[in-house]
């Protein structure tokens, strides 16, 4: 029964909720010092995380399935390298400053909030599944 909560969905879900952890924190650190001269902001490569969380290590495509004669064959291109968690990027390139920081409080707020939604529409998708589970238990 307990192979029911190891499911490819729940498991995509579950990474996914820990790497928007992740970017939370870090964007939280690139708010704490946005007045910190010489600061670099950093954020989290999501393409990077779905691609772990689907289990593709290779650098290849990711195929996709056909499952009649009416699809067309093709490949998803996948960015990012494989990694045992959240890949954090530091962004070197810019400064928006004369002291060398780049933090854009605006944008990371933006940020904040874009991540948050982000967040709470991966808690509704795994409260679904669970759902669907109760339903099938029942």
């Amino acid at each position: 029964m307990s192979g029911w909560l190891d499911g490819p969905v729940l498991n995509v879900l579950q990474k996914e909720l820990n790497a928007s952890g992740t970017r939370q924190q870090v964007l939280a650190n690139n708010v704490a010092n946005a007045d910190t001269p010489n600061f670099k902001r950093s954020d989290v490569d999501f393409q990077a995380v779905l691609k772990e969380a689907l289990g593709d290590k290779s650098g290849a495509p990711l195929s996709m399935k056909m499952t009649t004669q009416k699809h067309l064959p093709g490949v998803v291109d996948s960015q990012g390298s494989g990694s045992s968690g959240p890949m954090i990027v530091t962004d070197q390139s810019t400064s928006t400053r004369n002291d060398g920081n780049n933090v854009d409080i605006d944008r990371e707020m933006s940020n904040v909030a874009e991540n948050g939604l982000y967040y709470d529409s991966l808690t509704r998708a795994l409260s679904s599944q669970l759902d669907l589970l109760k339903l099938v238990i029942k």
